[in-house]
């Protein structure tokens, strides 16, 4: 399954950089790192929704999007135009994307950003602390209950917050027995990489009160923002519409919604 050989792939090359630079070493290095910014200040519910801009150089189901040489001004430019959060992709495989580009993009903004991988090892947390990242994502389908609680509770230890993505109503449920704040539902199936832009539609009644909901994928026009904002989104992940376009003009229309 295309899931599973993400997570594979990343952690492999988790334990590759782990062979320059120890667990401890890395430890050390999130626990000193800069106090993180708090998530839900920038996500809370409110009259509009939000939006969380991606730096996304490729995909595997679009292959190349953008070159991006320059990941923290393209950042700079989401946060100028009303972005409450980046989301940086930091898997190298198929998403061509690096903790070079996370530390950029932290150094350029001063809203909240994402580390967006296939977290599975503690090892993997701690980077994502050192490289200065406030949320990290937990994709439920490729965790086990007990692996899953492990690492949203070594999230929260070092003051970040999961995005705990979802794609079914048990992986919601699991979501909210964790007690996570953000859930996401992703539309895209991480196995097959086909659409399915009803399925937040059909899951955010799940997702309690109080909680973030965050609609993942699918999200190509200000038509589509609307969509997700009547079904209940507060806040919108966004990354193919952004860097294939004029990333102002489009951020823009989709914050007019």
């Amino acid at each position: 399954m295309l899931l599973t050989e993400l997570t594979d792939g990343a952690r492999e090359d988790a334990l590759t950089r782990e062979q320059a630079l120890p667990l401890e070493a890395v430890r050390e290095l999130a626990l000193a790192a800069p106090v993180s910014l708090r998530a839900l200040d920038f996500l809370a519910p409110g009259d509009s929704v939000k939006v969380i801009a991606e730096v996304k150089r490729a995909s595997p189901s679009r292959g190349d999007m953008a070159e991006i040489a320059d990941p923290a001004a393209l950042a700079a430019l989401y946060e100028s135009a009303g972005a409450s959060v980046i989301s940086v992709l930091t898997e190298q495989r198929r998403f061509k994307g690096s903790l070079e580009d996370l530390r950029a993009v932290r150094a350029a903004v001063s809203i909240p950003v994402l580390r967006k991988d296939f977290i599975s090892t503690d090892y993997q947390v701690f980077e994502a602390r050192a490289a200065g990242a406030d949320l990290v994502l937990l994709i439920v389908a490729a965790l086990d209950d007990a692996l899953l609680r492990h690492l949203f509770g070594l999230i929260s230890s070092l003051g970040m917050t999961a995005l705990v993505e979802a794609h079914s109503a048990d992986e919601v449920r699991r979501a909210v027995d964790l007690g996570a704040e953000l859930i996401g539902v992703n539309a895209r199936d991480l196995n097959t990489f086909e659409l399915d832009r009803e399925l937040f539609g059909q899951l955010a009644a799940e997702i309690p009160a109080g909680t973030v909901r965050i609609a993942e994928s699918a999200v190509r026009s200000a038509s589509d923002v609307d969509h997700y904002r009547r079904a209940g989104a507060d806040a919108v992940l966004v990354g193919e519409a952004l860097v294939t376009s004029d990333p102002v003009v489009t951020l823009t229309s989709f914050l007019e919604i």
